[in-house]
């Protein structure tokens, strides 16, 4: 099932996996106004259908996503101007950017990004709030906000670069804006790894889809945890694995997945 988007395609297959491909090739793939509500409105649909049991973003044409569109911004440095423009940035951010990665990262379906260029500035930020994020091996990723506009990452970059590739490297990329390339990405564990760009969309294709046929619950119930782990001690870490873990054994899926196990077969999860 196809649904029909201006700047965006959004593709569920049969093995339910939604794909949603950023569409404005022509600006790789940045964000407009139009691109960001339809994304969230994208992103918000799969979430919410059961039919959907992964999510794919990935771009369209040469890049993932660019960032912000900048071709429309008022450049006036009247103090009108500069309240405007504050004032536009604080809805985008509140009404659409933010809660985009929000989704991403709250959603209890599996989300999988596949990087096939340039993941820039908020792009890179859409990039790192999957689950899974996996790269062309030609692509790279970059921090053009304080080098370049005199801006603070945003859409969860400060967030993440620390936690996933430690505060040094994070502020080297922050400040310096230099370029990582797909391979060092992987090497310093920023992304799950990296194929061949003729290779990238079949691979996440087959991950994503893998990561629909695995138990539902079990996905939701490990995303919760990882979660609560950002804030918890280690005890108490191990009294929410606990609470978890008792829920996901009384399950259908565990007995499901025992009963495949005992009898060397697949396990056929029905998210329960």
């Amino acid at each position: 099932m196809t649904a029909q988007f201006e700047n965006l395609i959004y593709d569920l297959s049969a093995t339910g996996t939604a794909t949603i491909t950023l569409n404005r090739p022509e600006v790789l793939n940045s964000l407009n106004q139009q691109l960001m509500v339809e994304l969230l409105t994208a992103i918000t649909r799969a979430d919410g259908d059961p039919e959907v049991r992964a999510i794919l973003i990935t771009g369209a044409g040469k890049g993932f996503c660019a960032g912000a569109d900048l071709g429309k911004v008022e450049l006036d440095k009247t103090p009108a101007a500069q309240a405007a423009r504050e004032e536009v940035t604080r809805s985008q951010m509140n009404d659409y950017l933010n809660p985009i990665v929000a989704a991403l990262v709250a959603s209890d379906k599996p989300v999988v990004t596949a990087v096939n260029g340039v993941a820039a500035g908020g792009g890179m930020g859409i990039a790192l709030a999957a689950d899974i994020c996996i790269a062309a091996d030609s692509a790279s990723f970059v921090q053009v906000f304080i080098p370049q506009l005199g801006i603070i990452p945003d859409m969860g970059c400060t967030w993440m670069l620390p936690r996933l590739i430690g505060r040094a490297r994070a502020q080297g990329l922050a400040l310096l804006g230099e370029k990582l390339s797909a391979p060092e990405a992987e090497a310093w564990g920023l992304i799950w790894k990296t194929c061949p760009p003729a290779e990238l969309l079949e691979n996440a294709t087959a991950l994503a889809d893998k990561l629909a046929q695995s138990s539902a619950f079990g996905i939701a119930s490990f995303k919760r945890a990882m979660r609560h782990s950002e804030d918890n001690s280690f005890d108490q870490q191990l009294a929410v694995e606990a609470e978890l873990q008792a829920k996901c054994c009384g399950g259908n899926d565990f007995a499901e997945g025992c009963d495949a196990f005992i009898h060397k077969r697949k396990p056929v999860f029905n998210g329960q």
